[in-house]
């Protein structure tokens, strides 16, 4: 049935199309349909699913004189993608549903990225990944061009070129594997149990690890992110850090780590202090998280905050892939799944809640409009998915910072002490932007908006309450996503990275 998400999501955006002009409200009401639909599809599979397997969803020939299958097949560790796509994907569509403009288009275009979601991360064949891959640049473009905001012409533009020096990247190692391998398959599975040449490994891990990691904001590749989460749409912005952003490093993880496990191993020399690709890439991703929270620290735009601090959590994620222990690496998964759910909330929250409202996002600007008495319900969300964010218990940004925090004092113990600085500015940054958007500072007449402004909606007031039940679900019962990832990481999928040094 999971082949199914992506072919409801690509029937839904036709129908869109299809629809008369001036029919917004049956534009969000079948756009709605067709998400919660996927949603309910990823549901029950990630119910059912008990084992670490790869399980085949549809397995056909697609171009037999390149050995490339159009197959489709999940684990635990795309079912848990899948289900935040899901999750995202319906509560998308609930904090968009003042769109007018050009409704059907809007829809047509979400659903036709959400549906390359779900085909990248069912993809097993690694072409087929590509072709999805690609497919997602081109809606993702034309959400933020036509219906962002601040500098929107410049920030689809910049996504759109890093994207795609990314995704050059990734086909020349792909292609480069392919041929190495013998020019017979493209399946993930045959170029994972190909025995390739440790020279060749490389420079082909790092060659395809940056091509994904610049989706996924790895410092220095993250300056595309601030500025397209700024200039997207509520719905986009909840689209790029909520899945987009994931698409990154679930490729670090399943296409990089994976084919390439020697590319892990010692150089055998030392530049800098540094011995190997992964502790480059785990001193980038530290770099990250510390740089991304202390920008948020300062900035005056309230989505900029936001938009560094998805920068900084995304250094979390490729940090615990690169700590090479089950307990780093199921948390970089988890951490996936909680930063995709809590980055969603925050952006619904700054751009729907607060910006739609006050045409301002200025934190200044906000302050003195009392906020927590205007619109209680958004102070509240926006309380409450900070303090998740922040490492709340209860919450799974806990459970999985947590996990990553040990994971890297096994691996890179001195790297510890900066991630806690990250850690620290992170607690700084939300509570500075809590108290100055939503609470009148001391000394300060607060001064009410006038008109008054309009009150939450109910599709807003629902789309955040499933979010926030799917973080504390998470936070109170980890296993809930844990019993699935590390079954799927102990498969002999990733028996080159076992063999690597795992712990």
């Amino acid at each position: 049935m999971l082949a199914w998400t992506i072919y409801i999501s690509f029937l839904g955006a036709l129908l869109l199309l299809l629809l008369p002009k001036g029919s917004a409200a049956l534009a969000r009401i079948l756009a709605l349909l067709t998400a919660i639909v996927t949603f309910a599809i990823t549901l029950v599979s990630f119910l059912q699913h008990r084992t670490g397997e790869m399980l085949t969803v549809t397995d056909v020939s697609w171009v037999p004189s390149l050995g490339i299958r159009y197959h489709l097949a999940a684990d635990g560790i795309s079912l848990v993608l899948l289900l935040l796509t899901g999750i995202i994907a319906v509560t998308g569509i609930l904090f968009s549903w003042n769109i007018e403009h050009r409704a059907k288009e809007f829809f047509a275009f979400y659903l036709l990225l959400i549906g390359a979601v779900y085909g990248v991360f069912l993809s097993y064949d690694l072409f087929l990944l590509f072709v999805f891959y690609e497919i997602v640049i081109i809606p993702k473009y034309f959400l933020i061009a036509i219906w962002g905001s601040t500098r929107r012409e410049y920030g689809a533009m910049k996504l759109v070129l890093y994207s795609f020096v990314g995704s050059a990247m990734v086909l020349i190692g792909l292609i480069a594997a392919y041929v190495v391998a013998g020019a017979k398959s493209m399946a993930l599975g045959d170029l994972a149990g190909y025995p390739f040449p440790a020279h060749f490994q490389m420079w082909a891990f790092p060659l395809v690890f940056v091509g994904f990691a610049i989706l996924a904001g790895l410092w220095p590749f993250h300056t595309w992110a601030p500025t397209g989460h700024v200039a997207a749409p509520t719905a986009a912005s909840m689209l790029l850090a909520g899945v987009v952003m994931k698409l990154g490093a679930y490729g670090c993880l399943r296409v990089a780590m994976t084919l390439f496990p020697l590319g892990l191993a010692p150089w055998g020399f030392h530049v800098l202090g540094l011995g190997s690709w992964r502790d480059v890439f785990a001193l980038l991703a530290v770099i990250g998280i510390v740089y991304g929270a202390l920008v948020a620290l300062v900035q005056k735009d309230f989505k900029f905050v936001i938009g560094y601090s998805s920068v900084s959590h995304m250094g979390f994620i490729l940090l615990g892939l690169m700590t090479l222990n089950q307990i780093g690496l199921s948390g970089a998964v988890v951490q996936m799944f909680s930063h995709g759910i809590l980055a969603g909330l925050l952006f619904a929250v700054v751009g729907r809640m607060v910006y739609d409202r006050t045409h301002t996002r200025d934190l200044a600007t906000l302050g003195p409009m009392n906020l927590n008495k205007a619109i209680p319900f958004a102070a509240i969300t926006f309380v409450v998915a900070g303090m998740a964010s922040m490492g709340l218990p209860g919450f799974s940004g806990f459970v999985a910072e947590l996990m990553i925090v040990i994971g890297v004092w096994h691996a890179f113990p001195i790297l510890t002490v900066f991630v806690g600085l990250g850690l620290v500015a992170g607690v700084a940054y939300i509570w500075r932007a809590m108290q100055k958007a939503f609470f009148a500072e001391a000394g300060h007449e607060a001064i009410p908006p006038h008109p008054p402004l309009p009150p939450i909606s109910i599709p807003e007031r629902l789309g955040a309450v499933i979010l926030i039940s799917a973080s504390v679900a998470v936070g109170l019962y980890p296993q809930l996503l844990l019993n699935i990832i590390i079954p799927a990481l102990n498969s002999p999928l990733f028996a080159g990275l076992h063999q690597g040094g795992w712990r």
